[in-house]
């Protein structure tokens, strides 16, 4: 069976798909995914050995277009993960004859089967909500899959690479201390550069400083607050699947809600996390495909004192980690 699996946003919301991808391929090694992605997520979905093709969705492009995309990809079944009435009438338009989506919004008269799940509600997490829908195809799916679910054989090379450009002789504790995607809640800069300190101080391990390609300017200002030689700065300029092997060599990541924070837990590295005081940027909701015993999750209040005394529990952390 060819199975279309949708999930063309962002990069955090692409890898809460990679459980439900998994195990409709493992469900039968013989089914053919192919997955629907927006183009930051096309080089993380080629990564994947449980991805048979990747179709990218160039956002600008008509809906004809698109439809064109699909219909040449011959697929027998679709699951939509997020929907929207372009992605719907595409594959309308594709002719695909099992078509599966949450059922929200008015995109969802496109599809065929369509399965009540209030997410707003936020019963299970986002990764987890995509997992029940894949039993929408296969009433007798396991949902069960590795932790962690992307590894590469060569990590350990491009490590050892970094470590020897950088002069790091201790294990990594990163700080990734830029916003991006969804989450709504982080520390200031200079509670993280307490923070940081904190790290330094005890002297155990290497802190690392990573940004985004897009984020020089937050890379500067950081250098400027930093002016020692025992943290090193990495922007990420060598593309996402360099900084994912990184990343999995990585003692602990620190971080807000955001892609990075996805692509941490994705290769099996311990993170800590900082999400917002609702239920919609909850941990609850965007807890992440790894392993659950090596997340740590604080959620930010509003509250300036009950705030602090969350922020006096995260220096404690990192001081006994």
């Amino acid at each position: 069976m060819n199975i279309l699996v949708v999930r063309n946003d962002k990069l955090g919301d692409f890898i809460t798909a990679l459980p439900a991808i998994y195990v409709l391929k493992n469900y039968d090694r013989k089914n053919r995914v192919v997955v629907l992605v927006a183009p930051l997520n096309k080089a993380l979905a080629e990564s994947c050995d449980f991805i048979d093709e990747v179709i990218v969705d160039e956002n600008d492009s008509s809906v004809f277009t698109l439809a064109s995309k699909i219909k040449a990809a011959n697929i027998d079944a679709s699951i939509t993960l997020f929907s929207n009435t372009r992605v719907a009438l595409a594959q309308f338009l594709a002719g695909i004859k099992t078509r599966i989506a949450p059922a929200t919004k008015i995109a969802q008269i496109f599809y065929n089967k369509r399965v009540v799940q209030r997410r707003s509600e936020v019963k299970m997490s986002e990764f987890e909500y995509n997992l029940q829908l894949t039993r929408t195809l296969f009433s007798d799916i396991s949902l069960e899959y590795p932790k962690p679910l992307l590894q590469f054989t060569d990590a350990k090379e491009v490590y050892a690479k970094f470590c020897e450009d950088n002069n790091i002789k201790k294990e990594v504790v990163a700080f990734h201390v830029g916003f991006g995607g969804s989450s709504d809640a982080n520390w200031n800069l200079d509670e993280y550069e307490i923070l940081i300190r904190e790290v330094l101080q005890q002297n155990r391990y290497q802190v690392v400083l990573t940004f985004g390609p897009d984020e020089t300017d937050l890379y500067k200002e950081m250098q400027k607050r930093f002016e020692v030689k025992n943290i090193v700065f990495y922007l990420s300029t060598d593309g996402l699947i360099t900084f994912a092997k990184l990343i999995s060599n990585f003692k602990l990541f620190v971080s807000t809600s955001t892609g990075t924070y996805h692509v941490a837990s994705l290769v099996g590295t311990a993170t800590m996390t900082f999400f917002g005081d609702s239920l919609f940027a909850s941990a609850k909701r965007w807890k992440s495909v790894g392993d659950t015993e090596l997340q740590r999750h604080y959620m930010l209040p509003v509250n300036e004192q009950k705030r602090q005394e969350i922020f006096e529990e995260v220096k404690k952390e990192l001081v006994s980690f």
